[in-house]
């Protein structure tokens, strides 16, 4: 079998794959982007199964045809691949424990309420209960934005914009009351306008003061 050329990133439009893409586009590595259309319900194909148990995106196949599915996992390794892109820190630095403690932190109390409040039927099989298990994601998530948000200093590992900024200013897009403090802000227009993430932030249609559609 002939090595593959590069990345596949099976994605769509506004979803967690933003931020995958966000960093293969600053690593400058070469992919293929594979639309996973949510209109035709195509992640809940037996097809797209194979690639993602979970039926979520995105899912990344690697260029030695390894397939990855967890959107920060994808992350983390994309930086380890090109530590010379300026995804994260140097390993080993303050920086870098600042990168990864805040990098887990999204996952586990952002991103995991966020789909708790956008899906709350996947976690109860009682339907009267959806809106008691929206209610606490909701909570959980603003929770969450005010602990991360002092960090924001000005962004999560020091002074240089990382992808854990650009993840957390994505997950900010999806909060269920709009964010609209100054560090807030000055991140969701500090990724806009950056030459690398903002085509991929503008292309997935976040802007500095929108509320995404979640997961």
């Amino acid at each position: 079998m002939a090595p593959r050329q590069g990345f596949t990133l099976y994605s769509n439009t506004g979803s967690g794959g933003f931020a995958v893409e966000a960093a293969l586009v600053k690593a400058g590595a070469p992919f293929e982007l594979v639309t996973v259309d949510y209109g035709k319900d195509e992640q809940l194909s037996a097809a797209y199964a194979r690639i993602n148990p979970m039926r979520q995106v995105p899912a990344l196949v690697l260029p030695d045809g390894t397939l990855m599915t967890e959107s920060a996992a994808m992350i983390l390794h994309i930086a380890n691949m090109f530590p010379d892109k300026g995804l994260a820190p140097p390993p080993g630095t303050p920086a870098h424990a600042k990168f990864l403690r805040w990098m887990l932190f999204v996952v586990v109390n952002l991103y995991e309420p966020d789909l708790r409040y956008f899906y709350p039927e996947r976690y109860t099989a009682n339907p009267a209960a959806a809106g008691a298990v929206k209610a606490a994601g909701a909570t959980q998530m603003a929770r969450g934005f005010a602990v991360i948000e002092p960090a924001l200093d000005p962004w999560l590992a020091g002074e240089q914009l990382s992808i854990a900024d650009v993840y957390l200013a994505m997950l900010s897009t999806w909060s269920p009351e709009p964010l609209t403090s100054p560090k807030f802000k000055t991140l969701r227009d500090a990724v806009a306008s950056d030459p690398t993430y903002g085509p991929v932030w503008a292309r997935h249609g976040f802007s500095a003061a929108s509320l995404g559609a979640g997961g």
